[in-house]
């Protein structure tokens, strides 16, 4: 006996973006955040001043955060092309770098002399001070409370 066979239609195939792509996106993203973390982000340049050296030193924070998404969708007999859609996908960051420290270096030896930021110490006093306010009014309002009258 012999097979019969009958051509069959052509298989479809589902259009929906290529995955690659946005992992490449992602990558390369992701490189650029890293690259903002290496060591010349952090120890800045020598300074020389006669026999005395000057290394500036940073704090260095990389914040990133993304989002992808792919679709598709269901095909009708009815209908030659997929209906279906998708795709998508958003993204941001950001590098923060504040100095901390310089570390100096003499003929007399080398030492680190820490940066004091006036403005973050002065913020952090004034938001102790409130909450401590505001703690103290809202115990005082719960100790004078109204008597009942009989």
């Amino acid at each position: 006996m012999a097979d019969i066979s009958t051509p069959s239609p052509k298989p479809q195939v589902s259009k929906l973006l290529d995955p690659t792509l946005a992992l490449n996106t992602v990558q390369t993203t992701l490189d650029k955040f890293l690259s903002a973390a290496n060591v010349e982000a952090v120890y800045g340049p020598l300074i020389e001043q006669g026999e005395n050296v000057v290394i500036p030193a940073a704090e260095v924070l990389s914040i990133v955060g993304f989002g992808l998404g792919l679709g598709g969708g269901s095909q009708n007999a009815t209908e030659p092309e997929n209906t279906g859609s998708g795709g998508g996908g958003g993204g941001g960051g950001r590098v923060l770098a504040r100095p901390v420290a310089a570390i100096i270096m003499s003929p007399t030896g080398v030492r680190v002399e820490p940066i004091v930021d006036v403005t973050k110490i002065v913020l952090a006093v004034f938001t102790t001070l409130g909450f401590m306010v505001g703690m103290l009014t809202r115990m005082m309002s719960r100790r004078q409370r109204p008597k009942l009258n009989d």
